[in-house]
């Protein structure tokens, strides 16, 4: 009973943060309703467990639009920098395992995928920029093409000088300013 408790209050801190979130941040999502997205919640309940990671990590999931194709809502972090959560760590498992010494504590790509969630594209990464400024201090990891991460790179990307900006580094560095960012459609 107890844990049950402890879960629905919880679930209900998570709940009222993220409708605050929404409600302050109604650019974000023009024309959508908070009762449509509780709603889609509520049927999709295996989204939360997503959601929270998201906000317990620093991410400030919200709504960021409707995926034309299949209806799904799409959430994104909108942390005004790379979730503090998630930051310091290596692309891929493959950068971990070669790095020699002075190793991360874990990678992104490991880390999205015990999320549930999937890490931003450039184009999501762009799409996100046009609602706000976000990683004006701070960068975050992009899912990378793979011809090159084949050839040891990863791409991360920030906001400088009113512009974005798209770069590479070696897979395997990591920096205590750069994170990474998740989508999740519900």
């Amino acid at each position: 009973m107890r844990l049950t408790s402890m879960m629905a209050a919880e679930m209900d801190g998570l709940l009222t943060a993220l409708k605050n979130r929404f409600d302050t941040h109604t650019q974000r999502h023009p024309g959508l309703a908070w009762a449509d997205v509780a709603r889609r919640l509520d049927e999709r309940p295996a989204a939360l467990r997503t959601l929270q990671a998201m906000e317990s990590t620093g991410g400030e999931p919200d709504v960021v639009g409707v995926d034309p194709a299949t209806g799904h809502l799409v959430w994104c972090d909108c942390s005004a920098e790379s979730p503090s959560g998630r930051r310091s760590l290596c692309y891929d498992r493959a950068a971990l395992d070669a790095r020699k010494e002075n190793k991360p504590r874990g990678s992104v790509l490991e880390q999205v995928a015990e999320m549930g969630a999937s890490l931003l594209t450039e184009e999501q990464y762009r799409h996100l920029q046009t609602l706000g400024s976000f990683d004006a201090k701070t960068s975050s990891w992009v899912a990378t093409p793979e011809d090159v991460r084949r050839l040891g790179g990863a791409l991360f990307c920030d906001r400088r000088y009113g512009r974005l900006f798209v770069y590479h580094n070696g897979a395997e560095s990591y920096y205590a300013a750069r994170g990474f960012r998740v989508w999740l459609e519900t």
